[in-house]
């Protein structure tokens, strides 16, 4: 595996650089895509995904993914190992644990994710698809989030951001609910499913529009649905639909809603944020 990486790694870079061993998959993280101090939870579930498909087969979509963030997870490099729980005919059932070697060497648990495949079945159940929701902004007219180094997440360079309704973290407002255009600035060699995984966990708690000040926050455990989409327009932009259903005791259970470029719903995800404010 080669360590010569450049300051901004795109997603594309980051999975072709992997390493199989059995049912274990060795990525190499980069500085660039950390919040705080661990690694973006976004990416990491998508590495982990990736992992499952190479040991378990990548011949049936991704239906649910359930993620629990334990430890901090750092550049440098990661383990996956991946365990298939059972497969029926129809459902593949997925196990997975990043691995990171401690300061003394010592392998600690940095995540404990499920993976839930399913193939295509025929059903007597009529199609329901929800409408994608009305914004009152474009992409072109939406505020743009801009990246700071320093101030905002690392992993932030790497997707671009416009922000058309709600509130912006930290500035004191009344807001529980946003809707985010957004997208990978770098997609190519990245599939439908893997930025669907990715940009579902990419923004954060719309709660934190009510603080007047910086806290940090981080996701404890997330929970994902999602459906098989096509992305449509590779470069464009898809909607996430975030809001906050309960806050109190220092955490904040949240519902998020993904959409495609062309419309489609590509995901649900909730998840519980501890905020430390």
């Amino acid at each position: 595996m080669s360590q010569d990486v450049p300051a901004s790694t795109p997603l594309a870079q980051l999975l072709a650089h992997r390493v199989r061993n059995g049912q274990r998959i060795t990525f190499h993280l980069t500085e660039d895509w950390q919040q705080g101090r661990t690694t973006f939870g976004g990416l990491l579930s998508a590495l982990v995904v990736q992992a499952m498909r190479d040991v378990c087969g990548a011949d049936w979509p991704l239906r649910a993914l359930q993620t629990n963030f334990v430890g901090p997870v750092a550049p440098g490099l990661a383990h996956v190992d991946v365990t298939l729980l059972r497969q029926g005919k129809n459902i593949r059932q997925v196990k997975a644990q990043v691995m990171q070697a401690d300061a003394q060497g010592v392998e600690q648990v940095g995540g404990v994710l499920l993976g839930v495949f399913g193939t295509n079945r025929e059903s007597a159940l009529p199609e329901l698809r929800p409408e994608k929701v009305a914004v009152s902004k474009t992409p072109e007219t939406a505020f743009k989030w801009p990246y700071v180094p320093g101030m905002t997440p690392a992993f932030t360079q790497h997707l671009d951001f416009r922000q058309a309704s709600g509130g912006v973290p930290f500035m004191g407002t009344n807001d529980w609910h946003n809707h985010t255009f957004v997208r990978l600035n770098e997609s190519a060699g990245v599939d439908a499913e893997l930025q669907a995984v990715l940009l579902a966990d990419s923004g954060p708690t719309p709660a934190l529009a009510q603080l007047k000040g910086f806290a940090p926050a981080s996701s404890v455990s997330w929970a994902l649905e999602l459906r098989p989409v096509t992305i449509g327009q590779t470069d464009g932009f898809w909607l996430m639909d975030k809001q906050a259903l309960a806050t109190g005791e220092g955490y904040v259970n949240e519902k998020t809603t993904l959409w495609t470029p062309c419309g489609q719903l590509a995901a649900l995800g909730y998840q519980v944020v501890a905020v430390y404010a």
